[in-house]
């Protein structure tokens, strides 16, 4: 899954000052679709931390490296939007989710909805997230060339359904299939040439008709919730309504296609890049496995937060392979990031991947190293922006510790049941018109372990 990079010394070498890149209109596009880490590094190399390109047919300004990126996450100026910026590629289909808000509006709707993410709330989300982590796992068939990443979205889209709304009693048969098919048409929409809900056969009339369908199944489950509310994170939003009067039930909506997506699609990319890892890895995958055996089939959330192991593999999964490597931002004014001008409406690209590899910030960078998080080392320190996969500023990620949890739970179900090889040379064909994601399922040998009991 990594991509291989020009040598450690020519790739990260500041290039002259920034310039604007003359591509055509879809040659940055290309260009980006093909490999974007190489992108990157060419971009920092060639024109520094800030320049300019074309992308989707638009003029954007990319930021390169922790300080730039800072500039724009931490936003002490509030020149940098995210409705405007997100709203470009996903507007009509997240609209209104908490990423696609700013300023004093999202700090209204997040304070809102962080109740739902309060510790008791989580532990609540862990107690019914362990045991369907582990029956669903457990009943896995094992197969010389098992396909991981189209079996972990499928089982963490049920996982998203139970937790966040108590399970889908209401769901016609079939239908949760079609809800996964209109979450893929709604993120895959953001890397779509013709950009109208109203040309028939595009990715933007796919990605409308799927926001049509999510807005139809949510409403339809949205009484129920408010009669019989559960531990679910569909009804705390709820409670969290219908107690402060600040969100009616199309915002609730609107916030629930948002989480669903974000939890759906981010856990599913992680712990395809952790199978990955640790198949290619066997020692670590022991490590880990040992740990998690002692751990138990249905750990609290305290319990996996004290697994040292998993948190290490984990962050340098998220290192290598940040499910979100490029963040969108609108400028709502004139502004400068490192002594650059940019001008008011511009829409600009946070690039955080490739602050994950810089070789001045990380040791040995493309090597898959967990240790690097340790308290002996911590390299994530080396800059507060090395390490960002959460994003950063008022926007970092609502629900990462709840990201953080469903990722080592189906890691260590997995570890407890199975174990896995892929082979130390391959790397699977990524795409990347949306988030990125193995284009072959990322095949491995999945073997059930003679022992899956737990001591």
């Amino acid at each position: 899954m990594s991509t291989a990079a020009p040598s450690r010394d020519t790739v990260f070498r500041p290039g002259p000052a920034p310039l604007r890149a003359r591509l055509p209109v879809l040659g940055g596009t290309l260009e980006y679709v093909d490999d974007p880490l190489a992108t990157m590094a060419r971009r920092y190399r060639d024109h520094g931390p800030v320049s300019d390109l074309t992308f989707l047919g638009a003029t954007w300004t990319a930021l390169l490296g922790p300080d730039a990126c800072q500039a724009a996450l931490q936003n002490a100026d509030k020149a940098f939007a995210n409705g405007p910026g997100w709203g470009h590629l996903v507007g009509p289909f997240f609209d209104r989710g908490l990423m696609l808000l700013d300023f004093e509006e999202h700090h209204h709707y997040r304070h809102l909805m962080q109740e739902a993410f309060t510790r008791p709330h989580l532990e609540g989300y862990a107690r019914t997230l362990a045991p369907l982590v582990e029956a669903g796992i457990a009943a896995w068939r094992p197969d010389p060339a098992f396909a991981m990443y189209p079996a972990l979205k499928s089982f963490t889209l049920d996982l998203a359904t139970e937790v966040f709304m108590g399970g889908a009693e209401l769901a016609e048969p079939g239908e949760l299939e079609r809800v996964n098919a209109a979450f893929v048409d709604c993120v895959q929409a953001a890397n779509g040439y013709i950009r109208s809900t109203r040309v028939p056969f595009t990715r933007w009339h796919r990605g409308a008709r799927g926001r049509r369908l999510l807005e139809d199944f949510l409403r339809r489950h949205l009484p129920a919730r408010r009669a019989r509310p559960g531990e679910d994170l569909f009804s705390a939003l709820i409670r969290v309504a219908d107690a402060s009067g600040g969100i009616d039930d199309d915002d609730i909506v609107n916030q629930m296609i948002f989480l669903l997506m974000a939890a759906h699609d981010t856990t599913t990319s992680t712990v395809t890049s952790l199978v990955y890892e640790l198949g290619r890895d066997p020692a670590w995958q022991e490590r880990c496995r040992r740990q998690c055996l002692e751990l138990g089939p249905t750990p609290t959330l305290a319990e996996v937060e004290e697994v040292a192991d998993l948190q290490l593999v984990m962050k340098e999964a998220l290192r290598l392979h940040p499910p979100v490597p490029v963040l969108a931002r609108r400028t709502v004014k004139d502004t400068e990031v490192l002594g650059v001008p940019i001008p008011a409406g511009r829409l600009t690209a946070v690039m955080p991947l490739l602050s994950h590899r810089m070789p001045e910030y990380w040791t040995d960078p493309e090597v898959f190293d967990p240790e690097r998080f340790s308290d002996a080392r911590r390299e994530d320190k080396s800059h507060r922006y090395a390490w960002e996969p959460f994003g950063g500023g008022v926007h970092k990620c609502l629900g990462m510790i709840f990201a953080q949890l469903e990722t080592k739970l189906v890691l260590s179900a997995l570890l407890r049941h199975f174990e896995w090889t892929v082979p130390a040379d391959y790397a699977p064909p990524m795409r990347n018109e949306s988030l990125p994601y193995p284009g072959d399922g990322l095949p491995v040998a999945l073997r059930r372990r003679v022992s899956a009991h737990w001591r």
